[in-house]
């Protein structure tokens, strides 16, 4: 090493620290550039959804879906489909996050949270001193208002068929329906609790009584296609236990 100026010392310093930065950087994993995640959600929502400024439903979960995304650090985007258009592309991979009743469709092709993150109650609304209704076995023969979209998870077809003798009047909102519940169009109305919140708080019915029907969990649902889409679900898992879940659909808008 003799013979070296100073400008050689300094260039040999320098040699020094690039080569302990690149054995560091090698030593030190890389963050992976993950693709951007599309949550798709329905447009036919088990909320009172507004309108974007894209002109499309904006269901209050997708609230949800922004926070577990944000706070997992991922490029994401929402989109909202036909429930049998958001089933297939979940089942290609091209919608990869979603939240959703745990539908046997997607059991192959993707991962559910192992406890829902949400729930709510397939209800029939009524008026005064009415029938209570306890099963679908109550239904025939009554006068009944549904919201247009919903199938209530195959109760559509049993209010639909004619040897049940149901008279059905379609509503076009949530809202819709329970004014038509109020101006007497239908004895009952069938609706989600998750719906019926909402416009209730804002205008009250009086003498309404209402029975459950059934129950409906929501779970997260991912791809497994979505790269290491395991160790996700687990990361979204653990983020979902520590929200608020009511206080961002509901009450954060008080």
């Amino acid at each position: 090493m003799r013979g070296l100026g100073q400008r050689g010392w300094a260039l040999v310093g320098w040699l020094a620290l690039a080569c302990q930065a690149a054995a560091v950087s090698a030593q030190t994993p890389q963050r992976s550039v993950l693709p951007e995640i599309e949550y798709g959600y329905p447009d036919q929502s088990i909320f009172v959804a507004t309108v974007n400024a894209k002109g499309q439903p904006d269901s209050p979960m997708t609230r949800v879906a922004e926070a577990l995304l944000t706070r997992a650090n991922l490029p994401w985007r929402a989109t909202p489909y036909p429930a049998p258009r958001l089933f297939k592309n979940l089942q290609d991979g091209s919608t990869a996050f979603s939240i959703l009743v745990r539908a046997p469709q997607l059991e192959q092709c993707c991962l559910f949270s192992k406890t829902p993150i949400y729930g709510t109650e397939l209800n029939v609304y009524y008026q005064g001193d009415k029938p209570p209704i306890r099963s679908r076995n109550d239904l025939p023969g009554k006068r009944v208002i549904t919201i247009r979209g919903y199938s209530y998870g195959g109760l559509l077809k049993f209010i639909e068929d004619p040897a049940n003798r149901i008279d059905n009047e379609a509503a076009p909102t949530h809202k819709a329906g329970f004014e038509m519940l109020a101006a007497g169009r239908g004895d009952y109305l069938i609706d989600y609790a998750s719906a019926a919140r909402e416009i209730l708080a804002e205008a009250p019915l009086r003498h309404l009584n209402h029975q459950t029907l059934d129950r409906l969990d929501i779970y997260l649902v991912l791809s497994r296609q979505y790269p290491d889409a395991e160790n996700l679900m687990a990361r979204l898992e653990a983020i979902a236990r520590t929200l608020k879940i009511e206080f961002i659909l509901f009450e954060h808008r008080r």
